[in-house]
């Protein structure tokens, strides 16, 4: 199963190898069809405590590293893998779009 990842501000670098990140979702209310914003915060490891307050970053699930830290701060090398993934990920899509369009042209 794919690892969730979620963006946010980090808000807080007060532990060690710790970040607090705070993420917004927007979404349409099901009655009032009004947009509402709502703010969850996440613990995440941040190994090498590169992160600020005010950063934007990316974290994704990983196995609980403590009590509360269930994210991780994806590095750079993590995203670059993200992408490449999405990409062939797309790619193996697109062959297989393709593949059922010529097998009903070929009908």
């Amino acid at each position: 199963m794919p690892k969730r990842i979620l963006q946010g501000t980090v808000t807080s670098t007060a532990n060690s190898q710790t970040v607090t990140v705070q993420v917004v979702r927007r979404f349409k209310h099901p009655v009032l069809q009004k947009t509402i914003k709502k703010s969850k915060k996440y613990r995440a490891h941040d190994e090498g405590e590169a992160f600020n307050v005010g950063d934007f970053v990316m974290i994704r699930e990983c196995a609980p590293k403590s009590k509360t830290k269930r994210w991780e701060v994806m590095t750079p090398e993590m995203l670059d893998e993200h992408n490449r993934m999405r990409a062939e990920a797309a790619a193996e899509a697109q062959k297989i779009e393709e593949a059922a369009h010529e097998a009903e042209a070929a009908h």
